[in-house]
C-alpha cells in the first residue's frame, strides 16, 4: 500500500485516517457492505438525518425528491440491452441506466429511513434484471454500458445484500448475471480494447469497466477480479491507469488528465469513475486515493480549478489517433455531482489543501443523483447524492 500524507495541514485528519488504514490490505475476506459505501457509512447518514443535521439532510431532501427514490417506482428489464446503434437494434440502454438508478436510490432511502417497503422496491428492480438481462450489444458503446451500469448495478446489490427479506437464491441469481454479463465484458475489453490500439479509448472507458470489474469482485467474493481491477488501475496499458489518466503532473502539484483536450464534460466524468473506483478499494483497506504521492488529487484538482475558470498549465496531448495542442473549453464548467466524495476524502478526512476541489464542492452541494443532471446519459454516469453519502462532518 502507498500512503502518502504529503502536505497534511490540521493534525486532526492524521489520526482519523491513521486509523481506518490499519487494516491489512491481505485480508481474504471482503468488507460487507463495502463496494462505495460502509456500514458505518450507512449508520452516519442515518444518525445525521434523524438529527436533521446539515448538509446531510440537504442531501436526504434531494434524494427523496427525486422519482427514482420512489415507490411508484416500475421496472423495464430488457433481455438484450442496446448501446449504439448497430444498424438493426434499437437502443434501449435507457432502461437500464434508469433502473440501476433507482434500485441505488431505493437502498440508500431504505438505509437512512428504515422503511423496508424501499428495500422491497430495490429488491424487486434486481431481481427483474437478474431474471432477463442475458446480453448487451450494440457497437463499442457496448462496453460503457458494461462499465457504467456493472458497477452502479453491482454498488445497489452491495447495499442491498444485508436485507433479510432479499431471498440467498435471489442474491445468487444476481451475483451470476453480473459474473455472467458484466464481468466478462469489463475484462475482455481491458485486455482487448475491441480490437483496438491500446491507447485508441478515452480514459472514462477504461475506469468504466475497471470500476465494475471492482465492484463485481466485491459483490461476489472473487479476489481474483477484484485484484485484476487494482492491479490494472497500478499498471495497466490503457487509458484508465491512473499515470495515464493524469498523465503530466507539473511542479504545483497539479496534473494533466487524458480528456482535458477532448472536452470538459468527459474530463469530469473522469472525476466520477476515478472516484468510484479509489472510494471502493478504499473501503476494502486499499488506498489508492494516496497512491503515487496522492496523483488522484493531483488530477481532480486539475479538473475542478479549470473548469471553476481558473487557467491551468496545459502541454499538447498525442496518442494513436489525436494531436490536442490546447485545452478545451468544450462543456468549461460542465455541472456532475462528483466532487463531494473526493473532498470529503482529501481535505475532510486527510486535511489536504485542495482549495479548487472545495470549492466545487461547495458549488454543486447539495449534488443529487441520476434524473436531476438531464434524462440522457450523460445525467447518469455517476451514481450522486455525495452530500449525504460522503459527508464525514
Amino acid at each position: 500500500m502507498n500512503i502518502s500524507f504529503k502536505g497534511l495541514g490540521r493534525s486532526v485528519g492524521i489520526s482519523v485516517a491513521l486509523a481506518l488504514i490499519t487494516p491489512s490490505v491481505m485480508a481474504s475476506s471482503f468488507v460487507h457492505p463495502g463496494a462505495l459505501h460502509t456500514q458505518a457509512d450507512l449508520d452516519r447518514m442515518k444518525t445525521q438525518v434523524a438529527h436533521n443535521a446539515q448538509p446531510w439532510t440537504d442531501g436526504w431532501d434531494v434524494l427523496i425528491k427525486n422519482s427514482h427514490a420512489s415507490l411508484n417506482w416500475t421496472a423495464n428489464p430488457q433481455a438484450m440491452v442496446y448501446r449504439g446503434y448497430d444498424g438493426t437494434h434499437r437502443e434501449n440502454y435507457a432502461a437500464l441506466f434508469n433502473d440501476a438508478a433507482a434500485a441505488y436510490a431505493l437502498a440508500l432511502r431504505w438505509k437512512v429511513s428504515g422503511d423496508d417497503a424501499y428495500a422491497d422496491k430495490a429488491a424487486a428492480i434486481l431481481d427483474a434484471w437478474s431474471k432477463t438481462l442475458t446480453g448487451i450489444d450494440g457497437t463499442s458503446d457496448k462496453f460503457l454500458a458494461s462499465g457504467i451500469y456493472g458497477y452502479q448495478l453491482a454498488n445497489a446489490a452491495e447495499i442491498m445484500r444485508s436485507y433479510e427479506r432479499w431471498p440467498a437464491q435471489d442474491v445468487a441469481r444476481f451475483k451470476t448475471m453480473m459474473l455472467n454479463v458484466f464481468y466478462p465484458m469489463n475484462h475482455q475489453f481491458l485486455l482487448h480494447h475491441n480490437g483496438q490500439k491500446i491507447d485508441h479509448y478515452w480514459a472514462n472507458w477504461d475506469l468504466a469497466n475497471m470500476s465494475s470489474m471492482l465492484a463485481i469482485g466485491i459483490l461476489a467474493d472473487r479476489r481474483d477480479i477484484y485484484d485484476e481491477a487494482v492491479e490494472y488501475f497500478k499498471h495497466g496499458a490503457g487509458n484508465g491507469s491512473i499515470e495515464h489518466v493524469v498523465w503530466k503532473v507539473y511542479p504545483d502539484g497539479l496534473g494533466q488528465t487524458q480528456e482535458s483536450g477532448r472536452d470538459q464534460g468527459h474530463n469530469t466524468i473522469n472525476v466520477a469513475l476515478l472516484g468510484a473506483f479509489c472510494q471502493m478499494a478504499w473501503n476494502q483497506h486499499d488506498d489508492l486515493f494516496g497512491y503515487d504521492d496522492n496523483r488522484a488529487l493531483k488530477g481532480v484538482e486539475y479538473i475542478a480549478k479549470y473548469n471553476l475558470g481558473h487557467d491551468v498549465p496545459y502541454t499538447t496531448y498525442s496518442n494513436s489517433d489525436v494531436t490536442q495542442p490546447t485545452i478545451s473549453s468544450t462543456g468549461r464548467g460542465n455541472t456532475r455531482p462528483v466532487w463531494e466524495l473526493f473532498y470529503n476524502h482529501y481535505v475532510v478526512l486527510k486535511g489536504l489543501d485542495a482549495p479548487y476541489l472545495r470549492m466545487a464542492a461547495e458549488k454543486v452541494r447539495p449534488e443529487g443523483g441520476g434524473g436531476d443532471y438531464g434524462p440522457n446519459s450523460g445525467g447518469f454516469d455517476q451514481l450522486g447524492y455525495g452530500t449525504l453519502t460522503y459527508t464525514l462532518k
